[in-house]
């Protein structure tokens, strides 16, 4: 057996038994080298309910890789010399405005994600107003010192586009990114057309609460969407010629499609993010040194689709994975990853490297620390270990709990899945758990009151919108902090500002904020998140 032929038949067990593990609908992956496409490989359904199988010649959307597709149209007009990628955006873009104490935002910082945006709230599908509305938001940070994505900055730079060239962003994409790669299975903005080429996308039944691959799958809310953050839709061989003119310096099939100084650019480490767990970006490009290697790539995901292309320019070969379903515990960048590594073990006639099972997943090392009974009032919770797994007493039942992160653990019940439990800490043995706004503490370590402004009880509660990115949020009081907590269960602290509202999150660069008001009975019936409006729900 060839080399690449093992390191196929490792990928493809590997795909199955994860897609299995975590309820994954479909998947197509394509590996490509500098010169062609090596191998394309489809899993799974297009069309559940259906019984379909995959197609891999159907579209998916790939989201934020979108974003190198607008930095490619970009940077042709730079190396025309029709845009200096330094010069205050507002200079094309009169409309262009932002409250700061800094100074002017450029395209490179709009590029690199360092021009102390807000990351965006998706108000609609076609983004303008909301970029408009930048006016009322204000800069926590000098552009160029801190990475902090920002989709809202990508839409700007899509409206940018339309100004330079003189044509809608569909029309730029098609004729100077599509067009010269060749990429006739791939459109330039999601709309309906696309939509009969695509399978039918999934998300887990519930939107409030962590995901679990016990709550099932449902069709994704679809819509048409057009904006320079990522609105693409593509096959996962298309996807390998972009790959491959990316591993080519920016040369595509038939000459450059950017100068070999604007690839340089887009590629260029100009600040580290914590991507790909530590990694730098450039111009719509993450790039991560990974065991001796320089790899390069993009993740995206949309309502329903995940998608990863990631390149390894030494081994260079590169692998795109396309999923119509998110897949909460090993997204695409990481499945690409580790597909990327059993690859450059077969080039390597090396030993193949292992994905660890959902059941490895669930071990928790120290699982001792935890083990106790905690109280709230006549409340109690009873953690105990059974090896190396925690288990949650409940009804006389023990429900087996999953790590989500540091002293984070879901547990799969009824009573408990709205929230993660979490645990705190004095020296090595936890003495706290939270779930949400509940807080037990642990036999013998002392109960406390804490005191916080009144009127915060007027704003806990359950928000919604129609907003397909961030659907909803809780707001809770949790020892005298006001918290804001997202659906997949993480958290946030609200911050009192001078002159109303709060900042989002402890770091005091942080741009997001929100706001409460009308409130009516005690209960604030609005809250408005980096401007965007969620309205009280009535569910808990």
């Amino acid at each position: 057996m060839s080399s690449l032929a093992r390191a196929y038949e490792a990928m493809d067990r590997d795909v199955r038994r994860h897609m299995d593990e975590v309820n994954m609908p479909g998947l197509v992956y394509s590996v490509t080298d500098r010169e062609k496409l090596l191998r394309v490989a489809s899993f799974g359904y297009s069309d559940l309910s259906a019984g379909r199988a995959m197609d891999p010649s159907l579209m998916f959307e790939i989201g934020s890789i979108g974003k190198s597709f607008t930095n490619v149209a970009l940077m042709q007009l730079h190396d025309e010399g029709r845009l200096d990628l330094h010069q205050p955006v507002s200079r094309y873009l009169p409309w262009f405005e932002v409250q700061s104490d800094f100074g002017p935002i450029t395209t490179h910082h709009l590029m690199t994600h360092t021009a102390g945006l807000p990351s965006g709230t998706d108000i609609g599908t076609h983004g303008l107003y909301e970029a408009w509305a930048l006016r009322h938001s204000r800069t926590g940070s000098a552009p160029g010192e801190v990475f902090r994505y920002s989709n809202v900055g990508y839409k700007a730079l899509g409206f940018l586009l339309e100004e330079l060239d003189g044509r809608s962003y569909a029309d730029c994409i098609q004729t100077r990114v599509l067009d010269p790669l060749g990429m006739r299975d791939s459109h330039p903005v999601n709309g309906f057309e696309t939509r009969k080429r695509e399978p039918v996308a999934y998300r887990r039944f519930y939107d409030d609460r962590p995901e679990h691959v016990g709550h099932g799958l449902v069709p994704a809310l679809w819509t048409e969407y057009g904006v320079g953050d990522g609105c693409q839709a593509s096959t996962a061989a298309d996807m390998a010629i972009y790959l491959r003119m990316l591993m080519n310096g920016g040369v595509g099939p038939d000459g450059r499609v950017i100068s070999e100084e604007s690839y340089l650019l887009m590629t260029q480490r100009a600040i580290a993010t914590q991507q790909w767990g530590g990694a730098w970006y450039g111009y719509g490009l993450t790039t991560a040194d990974i065991d001796g290697h320089v790899y390069l790539g993009h993740g995206g995901s949309t309502t329903g689709f995940v998608a990863a292309m990631i390149a390894d320019m030494d081994a260079e070969i590169g692998i795109t994975v396309l999923i119509n379903g998110i897949a909460e515990s090993f997204a695409a960048v990481p499945l690409t990853l580790h597909l990327l590594s059993i690859l450059r073990a077969g080039l390597d006639d090396g030993a193949m490297p292992s994905m660890r099972s959902m059941q490895e997943m669930l071990a928790v090392e120290n699982a001792s620390t935890y083990v106790g009974t905690y109280w709230s009032g006549e409340g109690r919770l009873v953690v105990a270990a059974m090896d190396d797994r925690l288990v949650l007493q409940l009804d006389g039942e023990e429900v087996e709990l999953q790590r989500r992160g540091e002293d984070t653990f879901y547990a799969p019940h009824p009573e408990m899945d709205l929230f993660l439990l979490e645990f705190e800490r004095d020296g090595n043995r936890a003495v706290e758990l939270f779930h949400g706004p509940d807080r037990y503490v642990a036999e013998g370590y002392p109960s406390q009151e804490f005191q916080y402004p009144e009127e915060w009880d007027a704003f806990a509660g359950h928000y919604r919108t129609y907003n397909f990115g961030l659907t909803n949020f809780r707001i809770i009081v949790r020892k005298g902090r006001l918290l804001l907590v997202y659906p997949g269960g993480g958290h946030e602290v609200l911050q009192p500002m001078d002159g109303g509202g709060f900042r989002v999150g402890e770091d005091p660069r942080s741009p997001e904020t929100v706001s409460f008001d009308s409130v009516a009975s005690g209960q604030a019936l609005r809250a408005v998140y980096s401007g965007c409006p969620y309205y009280r729900t009535y569910t808990p």
